[in-house]
């Protein structure tokens, strides 16, 4: 091994060059303004996500995982969509969960 550190995955570029790591600083960020919107809004659209994540799709993937993380519903294909989780919505996802 000539050079140990271009077999490392974690220093892989993806999009922009930037690294994984390049990637979830980005997402971290992004999910703090999230969250902000969603506390004034209620909820925000996958779209809009993708918008503020510049169509990265590593930035994306993981700005809706720290948004859960939080927390947060992230919605499902049918509801693309990140929302405050109520009470009512805890308890109908669970009833689905449970059938």
């Amino acid at each position: 091994m000539k050079n140990p550190v271009s077999c490392d995955p974690r220093n892989k570029p993806y999009k922009n060059g930037k690294t994984f790591e390049d990637c979830k600083s980005e997402a971290r960020k992004n999910t703090q303004g999230l969250s902000k919107e969603i506390q004034s809004k209620n909820e925000i659209s996958w779209n809009h996500i993708l918008e503020v994540s510049d169509h990265d799709e590593i930035v994306y993937k993981l700005t809706l995982k720290y948004l859960r993380e939080m927390g947060y519903d992230i919605g499902n294909y049918k509801v693309p969509r990140v929302a405050k989780i109520s009470d009512n919505n805890h308890n109908n996802n669970y009833s689905d969960q449970k059938s």
